[in-house]
């Protein structure tokens, strides 16, 4: 554990003011989204999901960004897992997108909805046969027995649809729209920027807060 505790790294690469950033905060998403992806960071679009159930038990976890636009930030998944079943008893997350590489995190807060069957239609046809199958066959943060489980069931669906599977009445995807998003930079001896956007009405309030 000690030396854990003695990991240390200077963060030098970039700054971040509060009188340069755009008035709104989905225009600097963008920006440092296609840096990061100039930057070949790894999964550019993977992000942090935190989700609470009915008791406010925290859970987190890593799903990937599809779509982000002035509506919110788009991800798809299985409406039966357990992320699926915190939202549908408390719609409200939280997303964290961290750029090692950029030494970048963006932290955003907001409301959940689900999209429209339309829209997840046209994302899970955009998916390969095999991803589309696999949605299916797995019975996502349900107890399975073995991993015979999942490729017995993913033989069944494919030898039922071919190439050709439909979307599963419970597979889609969520918008969270956001509320706050707070762009944190890397900066020297631990002094880092945290410039935080808080939407009041149509309008988003800058502040730069403390590291």
């Amino acid at each position: 554990m000690n030396s854990i505790a003695q990991l240390r790294k200077n963060y030098t690469f970039g700054q971040l003011s509060e009188t340069e950033v755009p008035p709104n905060p989905l225009t600097l998403f963008q920006v440092w989204f296609d840096q990061a992806i100039k930057a070949e960071c790894p999964e550019p679009n993977s992000m942090t999901l935190a989700t609470g159930d009915k008791a406010g038990n925290p859970s987190a976890r890593i799903v990937l960004l599809k779509g982000a636009d002035e509506a919110g930030f788009t991800f798809f998944t299985n409406y039966e897992s357990e992320k699926g079943r915190d939202l549908a008893v408390r719609p409200h997350a939280a997303l964290l997108f961290h750029w090692h590489e950029l030494e970048r995190q963006i932290r955003i807060k907001g409301v959940i909805e689900r999209v429209s069957a339309a829209e997840s239609d046209e994302y899970f046809y955009s998916r390969p046969a095999a991803s589309r199958i696999g949605a299916w066959a797995s019975p996502q943060s349900a107890e399975i027995p073995n991993r015979e489980f999942l490729e017995e069931a993913e033989k069944r669906f494919a030898a039922d649809f071919g190439d050709q599977p439909p979307r599963p009445e419970h597979w889609g995807g969520y918008r969270l729209h956001p509320t706050e998003i707070e762009f944190w930079q890397g900066r020297p001896s631990r002094l880092h920027d945290r410039i935080h956007y808080q939407l009041e009405g149509t309008h988003w309030r800058i502040a730069r807060l403390a590291p």
